[in-house]
């Protein structure tokens, strides 16, 4: 089972997940959505397409930009459309 935890809280777990350049993408559903705020950032990978983000708040506390996902991946990532990834401190257990 994969988790991503941040700020004492478990944002995501799954048993299911994709692994993409060494980042667990985890199924949207396994998200515990109340710590995820969207906001405005993207930024364009030139095999996956372009990245949403979101910033991960936990008790007052925000982590800008944190999680991403991509909303209309290429079909050579369609395998993580509908998935979710962490980064910048949020902690990744397997």
């Amino acid at each position: 089972m994969a988790k991503a935890i941040w700020n004492g809280k478990i944002i995501a777990e799954s048993n299911e997940y994709e692994i993409v350049e060494r980042n667990i993408y985890f199924p949207a559903q396994s998200v515990k959505e109340e710590f995820l705020r969207s906001n405005d950032m993207h930024t364009v990978c030139p095999w996956k397409g372009t990245a949403n983000y979101y910033d991960v708040v936990v008790d007052g506390q925000v982590n800008k930009d944190a999680a991403w996902y991509y909303e209309s991946p290429s079909d050579a990532a369609s395998n993580i459309k509908g998935h979710i990834a962490f980064w910048k401190g949020v902690k990744i257990e397997e």
